[in-house]
């Protein structure tokens, strides 16, 4: 596989698509390009670190190479599959993690040789691809032996850790003795769309994009490919030249459990190029929404492969408002790139939980790139794209919205950052006294300091007990499906997790309920989430207590028990609210 080699170059307009957000067909080909690269440079240090590594009982590494070399020069067509082949994502994933491990920067249980000779996986699989006549031998993983972007065999009776023959002669493949269209191979699902292919990946190993895991073959492939066929016709009506890029960029989908509804997972690696992972989707609209998402995530990794944009030594932690955790500045700027396409997907979403998602995302993502803007960190191209970014997402703040969408956004918008910081920001002890000094002398208390630096863990190091999210969710309850919102009223944490009578009061517009329940929980000393629900009920009934709670909610919690309870709750929100900025 050897070519002349070539600088990479990216033309001025794929610059500043990619510098915006966007990126058509032919800048995602290019980054596609650029990204082969980077690969065949991470497979090249995994092999010179392999040298001195025991092969197990496997041939060694330049047997596996050889075969995938023939396999490449075997034909035209067959070049072009061995190249999709080194392209694929959960690839990536197995040569970073595999360098990691011979490098010393990683563990596994598995032994190393299974890592390292998963190359001769791919070399199989490439002939495979080009038609080759051949024998090789690859790794068994708890019974199961992969073909990676093809699929994986049963080897029943295996060790953990086993090897497995592999052979192809007069057109038939054998893996272990066994056909692959035998009953124990299990063929990767291609899902269909007109314009677009992708595989759904159940069984490589290293298809979880941060360590290798076990096949684990879907039962509901056919729910996937249901909901994919009216997912891309979202995407193609909502943004073709959108569409036609994310087509020729995405490779696979690595299908997970279904999560709770109006909570999808989803994840992507700038090692694995071209892949996503996602939970069963509620629907073709979630589906779209998600592949967005992730394939924003792929076009700014393999953007900040050929630049940087940041100081990568700068571990300061950052307010990233579509996480429950402090981030650092690479995911802050992650998360910015991801949702300014989450958000532009909305905003061509006419329904009312659409019209909420883009009143919700926009807010936030502006709200995100303010602050990252003026992160010491960013170097000047960092700047460029951030305020690239800015100056598209501003207007969009303008645009009208359905008066319910917009009144349940900015209740979700005040409740994840005042959660936020009742969980992450703590006040210094000097402050807390000068407060609670003034306070007990009765007079007007100081004006809050500026923000510290934010602490993982809650206000105790602990983790927050629930998420940030979880009224947000009931509100997405109650504008998609206001039946279904009704039947949860009885026991709402069974249906969205953590969730309790008083946030559902809340959101519902009950607000003397509701406030009623959560002061009740602020005066016992309560937690987070209650002296944030208050702060919400007390705004929704026009008290400027709710402006001083959800400012400042950890300098009112730390009050309230400086003070050993001597001020109430909400004669702290109170007082607190002419002294916050």
């Amino acid at each position: 596989m050897h070519q002349t080699a070539r600088p990479h170059v990216l033309s001025p307009r794929a610059f500043d698509e990619l510098l915006g957000g966007g990126g058509g067909p032919a800048t995602v080909d290019t980054l596609r390009r650029t990204e082969r690269s980077w690969r065949l440079l991470v497979v090249r240090a995994l092999l010179d670190s392999a040298t001195t590594a025991p092969p197990g009982p496997l041939p060694p590494l330049e047997e596996g190479w050889r075969l995938l070399s023939r396999a490449w020069a075997a034909s035209e067509e067959a070049r072009e599959a061995v190249e999709g082949l080194l392209g694929y994502p959960a690839v990536g994933v197995w040569a970073s993690h595999t360098l990691r491990r011979l490098r010393g920067t990683a563990t596994d249980d598995a032994p190393l040789w299974a890592d390292t000779g998963h190359l001769h996986a791919i070399a199989a699989a490439g002939a495979v691809r080009a038609g080759l006549e051949f024998r090789a031998e690859i790794p068994v993983r708890h019974g199961w032996a992969v073909l990676p972007a093809l699929g994986a065999m049963r080897v029943p009776g295996s060790a953990d850790w086993d090897v497995a023959e592999v052979s192809a002669s007069a057109g038939r493949v054998r893996i272990a003795g066994r056909p692959l269209e035998g009953p124990d191979w299990r063929a990767l699902t291609e899902l269909r769309a007109a314009g677009c292919t992708l595989l759904l990946d159940d069984t490589d190993p290293y298809r979880d994009l941060r360590r290798p895991s076990r096949v684990e073959p879907v039962a509901t492939a056919d729910e996937w490919q249901a909901l994919f066929a009216p997912a891309w016709d979202i995407l193609r009506r909502t943004d073709t030249e959108g569409a036609r890029a994310l087509a020729g960029g995405l490779v696979s989908v690595v299908p997970r459990p279904r999560a709770e509804r109006f909570r999808p997972h989803s994840a992507s690696s700038g090692e694995a190029f071209g892949g996503a992972l996602a939970s069963a989707p509620d629907d073709a609209e979630q589906f779209a929404a998600t592949l967005v998402h992730e394939f924003q995530h792929n076009k700014l990794s393999a953007f900040m492969h050929l630049f940087t944009l940041y100081d990568d030594r700068d571990d300061r932690l950052h307010y990233a408002p579509w996480r429950d955790d402090p981030r650092p500045l690479g995911g802050l700027l992650q998360g910015v790139y991801a949702f300014f396409g989450v958000t532009a997907f909305w905003r061509r979403r006419v329904h009312v939980l659409g019209q909420f998602e883009f009143a919700l995302w926009r807010c936030q993502t502006a709200h995100a790139l303010r602050a990252i803007g003026s992160a010491d960190g960013l170097n000047e191209l960092g700047r460029r794209l951030v305020a690239e970014l800015t100056r598209r997402v501003e207007p969009w703040l303008d645009e009208p919205v359905d008066v319910r969408a917009r009144a349940a956004a900015a209740l979700a918008v005040a409740d994840h950052r005042a959660s936020w910081r009742a969980h992450h920001v703590r006040p210094s002890a000097e402050t807390v006294r000068a407060h609670a000094a003034a306070w007990s002398r009765g007079e007007p208390l100081p004006t809050a300091p500026p923000d510290a630096p934010p602490v993982p863990g809650g206000p105790h190091g602990s983790p927050p007990l629930r998420g940030f999210d979880t009224r947000a969710v009931l509100l997405r309850w109650l504008l998609a499906d206001p039946a279904g919102f009704a039947a949860l009223r009885d026991d709402p944490g069974a249906v969205v997790a953590g969730a309790l009578d008083e946030d559902v009061a809340l959101v519902e517009g009950r607000t003397t309920e509701a406030l009623h329940a959560f002061h009740e929980r602020a005066v016992r000393g309560g937690d987070p989430d209650a002296w944030v629900g208050l702060g919400l009920a007390a705004r929704a009934g026009a008290d400027r207590a709710g402006e001083g709670l959800l400012a400042r909610p950890e300098l009112a919690m730390a009050l309230h028990t400086a003070l050993d309870g001597r001020a109430g709750p909400l004669e702290l929100g109170r007082a607190l609210a002419p002294a916050c900025p």
